[in-house]
């Protein structure tokens, strides 16, 4: 009740945004759009003495990625509140994207945290298809618009065409890590080569800043009185009633994909 009061003082409060699986456009994925309103009202609120990202992901879209953590950096520059990033299981590839939005960046001893690279997969079918008697049948306007068709085989030319794609992705990738790790970095070592570093070695690599987990570094910055005050994304009325399954089924399986990648 003393928050009730007039002229009390009132105990600091901290905002935390729970940033939960894979970064996409799509079902249960984190977004841009479907984090917009949740960043606005964690930063804004009560006035926090300070946002915490709650971070558990494996990436995903490297646009996602950008546009979630450009939001974030937006926020904390206009409101002048600083950010604390928390690592729980993974923060991989644009989970660490994410994790960069942070001034901070606080890790469990078993953490894994890097892989600071971009990927692309596809599966391939020619022997099927022709086993099976099926004739590929493909009329395109533009000699690139059917590159690296899973039902032909690989070509050196379509591989030359992904890897010029993904250089960019991946340089883009290194200069965030950059802008907002500066000299922080360990300068001998080769961190972008997307190795992934567990706990206490992402520290020493200078990728993170310390072991802390969510509620006592909190207190230990902000006083044993301080409020935690979560904030997530609401759930639209098709999802409440189990509508759009399929949608949901998809990226149900491509998340959990990338989860293998990490064992978990």
């Amino acid at each position: 009740m003393k928050h009730l009061i007039p002229f009390m003082p009132k105990p600091p409060v901290v905002s935390v945004v729970r940033l939960q699986g894979a970064i996409g456009t799509g079902g249960r994925s984190l977004s841009d759009a479907a984090l917009a309103s949740v960043l606005e009202r964690a930063f804004s609120r009560g006035k926090p003495a300070a946002v915490a990202l709650v971070i558990n992901s494996p990436g995903g879209s490297p646009v996602q990625s950008s546009l979630i953590a450009a939001r974030i950096r937006r926020l904390a520059e206009e409101k002048r509140v600083p950010v604390h990033g928390f690592v729980e299981d993974v923060a991989a590839s644009g989970g660490y994207w994410l994790a960069t939005a942070a001034d901070q960046i606080w890790v469990d001893e078993s953490s894994l945290v890097g892989s600071i690279g971009v990927i692309y997969a596809s599966f391939g079918f020619p022997e099927l298809m022709q086993k099976a008697g099926v004739e590929r049948r493909v009329h395109t306007a533009g000699r690139s618009k059917s590159f690296a068709d899973p039902f032909k085989p690989e070509r050196p030319e379509d591989v030359e065409r992904i890897h010029k794609m993904l250089a960019p992705l991946h340089q883009n990738f290194i200069a965030q890590v950059k802008a907002r790790r500066g000299a922080r970095l360990a300068a001998e070592a080769d961190l972008f080569n997307a190795d992934i570093w567990v706990g206490r070695a992402s520290v020493e690599n200078g990728l993170t800043d310390g072991i802390g987990h969510l509620v006592p570094k909190m207190k230990e910055l902000f006083g044993p009185k301080v409020r935690l005050v979560g904030y997530g994304q609401r759930r639209g009325l098709l999802q409440r009633f189990g509508m759009g399954m399929t949608d949901a089924l998809m990226a149900s399986v491509e998340e959990r994909a990338l989860w293998a990648r990490y064992g978990l």
